[in-house]
C-alpha cells in the first residue's frame, strides 16, 4: 500500500516508514514541489493534522496521511504544544528549541518532581480533499535538565519515556518505534489501512 506523508520532514517519514514496515511504500511532499506549504492555523494537534491531510489530498492522488506532533511539559502548562516545532522562532533548530524549553524550566524553578511531560501525536488520513479518520497516540515521561544521546529528532534528547531510564534520543530506534506517541498513532491508523483495504 501506498501514502504519502503530507511533510517535508525527512526525520518523521523515514520514521513512518520503520513503524509502518515493508508492506507499505511512503513518500512525502519533497517529491511534490509544486504543492503549497498548508499554513497550520489549528488550535489544537488533531486540527492542524486534518488541514495538512485534507488540504495536500486535494493536490494528490491516493491515500495522504499528516502527523501533528509535539511535546506537552506539564510545569510550563502544556507549552510548548501545537509550537513545539518553532518554540524558539519560527526557523529554530531542534538545538534552540530544546535550549529555550529547559531555559524556561529552570526560570520556573521546576524541580525533578514537576518535570512530567507527554509527547502527543494525531495521524489523520485523508483522500481526495475528503477526511477518513483521526488517531491519536500518546506517551508519558519527564524532562531531564540536559540533552542526552544521538538518536532522533525534536525534544527526543530530553524526554525518558515513562518506565526507561534513556531518553528517546539514547534509546535504539526499533525500542522507540514500538512505545512512541508516534508509534501508537500509527497503529491505529495502520487498523483503519486494512478496513479500508477490505472494503475498496
Amino acid at each position: 500500500m501506498q501514502l504519502i506523508v503530507a511533510t517535508r520532514n525527512a526525520h518523521k517519514t523515514r520514521e513512518i516508514q520503520r513503524i509502518l514496515g515493508p508492506a507499505f511504500t511512503v513518500s512525502d511532499l519533497s517529491a511534490h514541489p509544486k504543492i503549497p506549504d498548508i499554513r497550520e492555523t489549528g488550535k489544537s494537534f488533531e486540527e492542524n493534522a486534518i488541514l495538512k491531510a485534507v488540504g495536500a489530498s486535494r493536490h494528490l492522488p491516493g491515500l495522504i496521511v499528516a502527523d501533528d506532533s509535539g511535546l506537552e511539559v506539564d510545569a510550563l502548562g502544556g507549552v510548548p504544544g501545537i509550537f513545539s516545532a518553532r518554540y524558539a522562532g519560527e526557523n529554530a533548530t531542534d538545538k534552540e528549541n530544546i535550549e529555550k524549553l529547559l531555559g524556561e524550566l529552570v526560570r520556573t524553578r521546576a524541580d525533578e518532581t514537576k518535570r512530567s511531560a507527554r509527547f502527543r501525536c494525531v495521524i489523520a488520513l485523508a483522500r481526495q480533499g475528503e477526511l477518513l479518520g483521526t488517531f491519536e497516540g500518546i506517551v508519558e515521561g519527564t524532562i531531564v535538565e540536559r540533552a542526552r544521546g544521538l538518536h532522533g529528532f525534536g525534544y527526543d534528547p530530553i524526554f525518558v519515556p515513562r518506565g526507561f531510564e534513556e531518553t528517546f534520543a539514547e534509546l535504539p530506534g526499533e525500542v522507540k518505534d514500538t512505545i512512541s506517541h508516534r508509534a501508537k498513532a500509527v497503529r491505529r491508523l495502520t487498523a483503519r489501512l486494512a478496513a479500508l483495504k477490505v472494503t475498496d
